[in-house]
């Protein structure tokens, strides 16, 4: 389709062209459903030079182009009714309530990946380890309790003496484990 009415009885609009204009191009960006009627030529020229924001600001170019993005149509809020009665409360969102915990995954125990018996599970924890280590990297960190646990490190000093029997349990457990290599 080339945009030409066949029925156009007019002629060219342009200075000194006497050819039929059957083409229409609107007169101005303010005035789109009154046009000026062209020959084929004449109206690409004429194409070339429009522009629709001449005169316009930056600022209401941008908002021109935000309405377009949707059909220049008015946008609402899509927030169900639940969501906005939160935000009331001053919470964006209703995961917040469960504190750091809602984001967790049930399914997974602790931070670890690894299925493990409790006793162990309970035994990473004390020798603050990861349950991917391996039993050399868990030895490493029991070792390094034990040093500041110990009371022949810290100067004779017993008020540690709990948590140190904690920590060497803690090691018997992982020690005697086949979960770890």
């Amino acid at each position: 389709m080339s945009g030409a009415s066949e029925t156009s009885t007019r002629l060219c609009e342009h200075e000194g062209c006497e050819l039929p204009g059957k083409f229409r191009a609107p007169k101005a960006p303010d005035v789109l459903d009154e046009y000026k009627w062209f020959c084929k030529d004449h109206v690409r020229e004429y194409n070339l030079k429009w522009n629709f924001f001449q005169g316009q600001t930056e600022a209401e170019l941008n908002a021109q182009a935000t309405k377009d993005k949707v059909w220049e149509r008015e946008t609402k809020d899509f927030r169900d009714p639940e969501a906005r009665a939160w935000a009331r409360l001053g919470i964006e969102d209703p995961h917040q309530v469960l504190g750091n915990n809602a984001t967790r995954n049930p399914g997974k125990q602790g931070v670890g990946t690894r299925r493990l018996p409790p006793t162990e599970r309970r035994a990473i924890e004390i020798l603050d380890a990861r349950d991917n280590w391996s039993k050399a990297d868990v030895r490493k960190s029991y070792k390094a309790l034990i040093k500041v646990l110990h009371p022949d490190m810290n100067g004779g000093d017993r008020s540690q003496e709990d948590q140190l029997q904690e920590v060497v349990w803690a090691w018997d457990q992982i020690k005697e484990s086949r979960n770890f290599k």
